[in-house]
């Protein structure tokens, strides 16, 4: 029996998980036994003063957890009320009902007390549309009192899929999920509404618990394996020459960022492509960090003859947009890996088509857009309100024929093939100017050190994020690259 902590289940696929632990010959009532038990335990744990329990249940298993949670906090000395309806006969849920003695009263009768802890067991992952006018005044009442909410599964309200309200949605400050998470635990505003969560094992076996669909929370099994192993023989090529392409005299700083983080992450060199007119100002910043004056397409061209240059990064406060279609251009066509980023991504904002041809066969881009610079790129998808984040990544990445490292308090990795992954442990301070330069450099660095990019790109988002607790609440985006340490 296990819990899997690293793979994200869309709701759908959950439910095939448990049809898979019934048929397997695990009681399901004995399943929904053990959820209601943890829902008890997270109860009587996080509200020990409590006086009342007030638990909503609906008509489905989601319901039956909440009846088996209010016989156990009855049998605690609890003062237990349910207010929904009766489950559908024949079930586990109708199981759960008939054991735990005491009627059901309508929803429209609860009316918050001072002491009450309500346990929300309407829905769970199962629904996707707006609740009725009948529980959205529920709920309204319930946030306007803010009343203490564990929620059995996801809120109601919650999409599981795309960690968006469908409507009217309940705040929790727990929620007691099984087995696996969904993305609508880590996807924003999803994250939030659940309040501190807490992934349960109740008795699914783990080699059931397992999807089709590969997202998975990012963690170090995806990239462990291919992260540049330390060779006592090796000398600074063989780690890997990353360059960076800076902008012109006056917005030079985001890109000596990327730089500064690409020597941090362990490329073994790192220049900065520098347009003369910068290269004395750049030079008075600059230790480790190499530069190259580059005034043209024609300068870049005759240099990208050199085959020690491992890695590209452009975008970082390049300002020109021009330029950096023809720098682009130039970059694809020496097949080795680059990060668009900021005003690179920006140079394609109305020709995706053209990003996407340049980069076509094996997968060497990684772009990193916010979500100001997704909308521009791919105004179609953020349009789209039946998408969650993870569905704009993927197919933004199957366009581009790239890895996208779609950023913000939940960034998205997705590839081409596929897979995709959500990094949620990233402090918030990251949310600071300056953040997504040294994010691009930790990628580049280690794109130049050999990694694939869906794996570089992982990694990198973990770096970054390891970067920002060691830094602190008070830093800024210059005191991280310090900070990046190897995994």
């Amino acid at each position: 029996m296990a819990i899997n902590s690293t793979l994200l289940v869309n709701p759908s696929a959950m439910g095939k998980i448990d049809v898979a632990a019934i048929a397997s010959g695990i009681d399901g009532y004995r399943l929904m036994q053990a959820a209601g038990a943890h829902v008890a335990a997270c109860v009587l744990r996080h509200y020990p003063a409590l006086v009342r329990a007030v638990i909503f249940c609906g008509p489905g298993n989601n319901g039956g957890d909440g009846h088996v949670a209010a016989r156990l906090l009855a049998e605690s000395g609890v003062d237990v009320c349910r207010y929904g309806v009766e489950p559908r006969p024949g079930g586990d849920a109708a199981r759960a009902h008939a054991d735990c003695p005491g009627k059901i009263l309508p929803l429209a009768d609860w009316c918050p007390e001072p002491s009450d802890v309500i346990v929300d067991a309407l829905f769970g992952a199962g629904l996707d549309r707006p609740v009725n006018n009948e529980i959205a005044g529920l709920i309204e009442r319930a946030n306007t009192a803010e009343t203490p909410v564990v929620a059995v599964d996801l809120p109601s309200g919650l999409s599981g899929r795309t960690g968006r309200p469908t409507g009217a949605c309940f705040q929790a400050c727990h929620t007691v999920t099984f087995a696996a998470l969904k993305p609508g635990h880590l996807l924003m505003p999803g994250r939030v509404l659940c309040g501190e969560m807490h992934l349960c094992d109740i008795g699914i076996p783990a080699r059931l618990i397992a999807s089709d669909d590969p997202i998975s929370c990012n963690h170090a099994g995806l990239y462990n394996d291919y992260l540049p192993a330390a060779d006592p023989a090796q000398h600074k090529y063989k780690r890997g020459h990353l360059v960076v392409f800076s902008g012109p005299l006056i917005s030079g700083g985001a890109a000596r960022l990327a730089a500064s983080a690409g020597l941090h992450a362990g490329a073994g060199l790192v220049t900065l492509a520098t347009p003369p007119g910068a290269v004395m100002v750049q030079a008075t910043h600059l230790t480790a960090v190499m530069q190259r004056s580059l005034k043209s397409a024609d300068d870049l061209e005759q240099w990208l003859e050199d085959p020690r240059l491992t890695a590209f990064v452009l975008g970082p406060g390049f300002g020109d947009l021009d330029k950096a279609r023809d720098f682009v251009t130039l970059l694809s066509g020496a097949k080795r890996p680059v990060v668009l980023d900021a005003d690179g991504l920006s140079a394609f904002a109305s020709d995706t088509a053209r990003l996407s041809a340049l980069f076509s066969g094996e997968t060497r881009l990684v772009v990193t857009p916010h979500e100001g610079e997704f909308r521009r790129l791919f105004a179609e998808l953020s349009d789209d309100p039946q998408l969650s984040k993870i569905d704009r990544a993927r197919a933004a990445a199957k366009i581009l024929n790239a890895v996208v490292v779609y950023k913000g308090p939940d960034t998205v990795i997705a590839a081409p093939d596929g897979r995709a992954a959500v990094n949620a442990g990233a402090p918030p301070w990251l949310a600071t100017a300056g953040s997504g330069d040294v994010l691009a450099g930790i990628i580049g660095a280690l794109l130049a050190q050999g990694m694939p990019p869906f794996e570089a790109s992982c990694a990198g988002v973990a770096m970054h994020g390891e970067a920002g607790d060691r830094a602190g609440r008070a830093m800024t985006a210059e005191d991280l690259p310090p900070h990046i340490a190897p995994l």
